[in-house]
């Protein structure tokens, strides 16, 4: 039997996705919370709040799966399913924020999000203004590399397919994964697609975790 060992969940994705799957979720949880709320129930509530987490996530990875929202690595949707290696770096600029990269057969494959989604993060952290991470993600990652190579990278002739700024990015997230050391976990994840593309013939994938799960 294989065991999940849950490195990270996105309660923000759970958050967002859930009551637009069960519109009825939010109401009927405030309701079932409300209702002889004792000392007891309360017990249990704080008992069972992992539980919930995980519970929460498989509803949203279900109503995904059953609509064919989830890709592969190979061919991403809106989210994407993986089965790989990886390794854990540091994010230059971002210590809020988590990364890990790794290669499935040739596709380069980046995952960033933020650190308070960690299992073991310190609760109720205020997550700050709610906008994309792609833009601040790329900063960071660029701010670590050699400048000569976003410059090089930019300096590409017209005929490429690739505009500048794509070219860039796609640069960008290829060499922080090249740049990770130490050991590799086998990791399972679903990621909502942030970028995609082909960098000189190798396929390039950023997308941000909804979860990360440490398999055996």
């Amino acid at each position: 039997m294989s065991f999940y060992y849950y490195l990270y969940i996105s309660d923000c994705k759970v958050d967002m996705l859930l009551p637009q799957i069960d519109p009825g979720f939010a109401a009927k949880r405030k309701s079932e919370v409300g209702v002889k709320l004792s000392v007891l129930s309360l017990k249990k509530t704080a008992e069972h709040g992992g539980n919930d987490r995980v519970g929460r996530l498989e509803r949203v990875l279900r109503h995904l799966e059953e609509h064919g929202d989830i890709g592969s690595v190979d061919e991403p949707g809106q989210f994407f399913w993986g089965l790989l290696p990886v390794q854990w770096g540091r994010f230059p600029g971002a210590d809020s924020m988590v990364f890990a990269g790794g290669r499935l057969d040739d596709t380069v494959v980046a995952l960033g999000g933020s650190g308070r989604h960690i299992f073991g993060a310190v609760p109720n952290v205020d997550p700050g203004p709610a906008y994309s991470h792609l833009p601040p993600m790329l900063d960071g990652l660029a701010s670590d590399l050699e400048d000569e190579l976003l410059v090089e990278a930019a300096e590409q002739p017209s005929a490429d397919p690739l505009d500048r700024a794509d070219r860039a990015a796609l640069t960008t997230v290829r060499q922080a994964v090249d740049r990770l050391t130490g050991p590799a976990q086998n990791v399972e994840f679903v990621a909502k697609r942030l970028l995609h593309g082909t960098l000189d013939g190798v396929p390039v994938l950023l997308g941000s975790p909804v979860y990360i799960a440490l398999i055996d």
